[in-house]
This record gives C-alpha cells, sequence and structure tokens, in this order.
C-alpha cells in the first residue's frame, strides 16, 4: 500500500475478527514504527505486549470511570474531558452512566492488547511551567505510536490508541509493573478489523491551515 494511500485511510478500529496477530508481526511493526522520533532522539519509548485475557479484562475495567464520565459529558452536550471548559455534569451522574460498550469492549475482543509507556526522566517538557495541560512531552511518544498503527493498516490489520485507562494511570502502572516515572500513553488494541474502511472524514485543508497567524487568510491549493 502507497504512503499517502495508508495515511488516508488508517481509521480507528474497534471491532475485529479474531484473527491472530502474531509476535513475529508485532516485532516488524515495532522494528519499523521505532524511528519515529523523539525529543533529543533520547528514545524512552517502551511498549507491553499483552495477551492474557485477565489482564485484558483488567485493562477494561480500569477505562470504565473515564468512559463513564466520557459518556454523561456527551449526552449532556459537553465536550468530554475538556481541560477548558469545566463540566457541569455531576459524580453522581458520572457514576450513573453506563460505559459505551466500544470505548472498553475492544481490549478484550483484540487479539492482542499494546500498552505504551515513555520515561519522563528523559523528556523535555517545555510547556511545564505553563498555566494549562502539558501537551509537549506527547511528542516524544505519539510518532511512535502512531507509526505502528499505519504500519498495522499496511498490514491489513488496525487498532485505535485509547487513553481513557490513562485516568487510572497508578492501577495501569500496577497492573503491569510499570515503574513510576513512566506515563502510560497509549493503550492500543490492535487485530483483523471486521471491516477495511476506505474513505475517512476529516476536516478541509483550508478549515485548519491559515497563513502567518491564527486568524490569517486560510491555505489554498494554488492552480
Amino acid at each position: 500500500m502507497e504512503l499517502n494511500e495508508v495515511m488516508r485511510t488508517t481509521f480507528s478500529a474497534r471491532d475485529y475478527t479474531g484473527e491472530d496477530l502474531p509476535d513475529e508481526l508485532i516485532y516488524d511493526l515495532i522494528e519499523n514504527a521505532r524511528f519515529a522520533p523523539s525529543g533529543g532522539n533520547r528514545q524512552g519509548n517502551r511498549v507491553i505486549v499483552v495477551r492474557d485475557e485477565g489482564t485484558r479484562n483488567a485493562l477494561s475495567k480500569l477505562a470504565e470511570p473515564a468512559a463513564k464520565r466520557y459518556v454523561a459529558q456527551i449526552t449532556a452536550g459537553e465536550s468530554p474531558w475538556n481541560a477548558v471548559i469545566p463540566t457541569a455534569v455531576t459524580a453522581a451522574e458520572i457514576e450513573a452512566t453506563p460505559p459505551a460498550p466500544m470505548l472498553v469492549e475492544s481490549f478484550k475482543d483484540a487479539a492482542v492488547v499494546l500498552v505504551f509507556a515513555v520515561d519522563l526522566r528523559v523528556v523535555a517538557s517545555m510547556d511545564q511551567d505553563l498555566d494549562r495541560i502539558g501537551m509537549i512531552s506527547g511528542a516524544s511518544i505519539y510518532p511512535f505510536v502512531w507509526n505502528v498503527l499505519l504500519g498495522a493498516r499496511q498490514a491489513g490489520f488496525g487498532g485505535t490508541i485509547t487513553t481513557l485507562a490513562v485516568a487510572m494511570e497508578s492501577d495501569v502502572q500496577k497492573l503491569l509493573n510499570i515503574p513510576p516515572e513512566f506515563a502510560v500513553a497509549a493503550v492500543v488494541p490492535l487485530g483483523k478489523p471486521v471491516k477495511q474502511l476506505t474513505k475517512l472524514r476529516r476536516r478541509a485543508v483550508e478549515d485548519i491551515v491559515t497563513i502567518e497567524s491564527f486568524d490569517g487568510p486560510a491555505l489554498t491549493k494554488q492552480a
């Protein structure tokens, strides 16, 4: 599959056929994905391959509290887990909301679950003193995660980046014996998708790119 096609058709796969995803293929995916950039080329990335049913069930359970809040906020018309606009949904409402199966069941149904962590001791977080949620540290791990998903797409498999379980990070660390200095960045179920999507909906270039300033004119394709 040509690179542009892979980039334009790698979708969030959550429903799987049950086909096995062998260790040899996982090795190949990471063999290529590891060339993703990281801050200072410090390569603080780690991956845990989870096949054990009990562990995958535990990861699903740990994702439930965040999934319940996600659904409760969507139901209330909010942008879920927004760090700028406070939620008006109460703790009682969240607790009474069942988690959507699509948010928690993929850990159980996937052929394998990959847990990605990054060593915070080697990450340069230039935004650590800003008065907002940190973003920069992710630059040292998420290109690597996405490379894995691009490779999986090319190989006919698929998955999705999930972060719901990270709301319970200390429990995830305990479950998988992850040292406290490693941040859990993503929990990625992988498998053979039931459907292979070939057309995705995304905002147009003109809607997301401006020239010279945030409120500048939109970038358009020249004739």
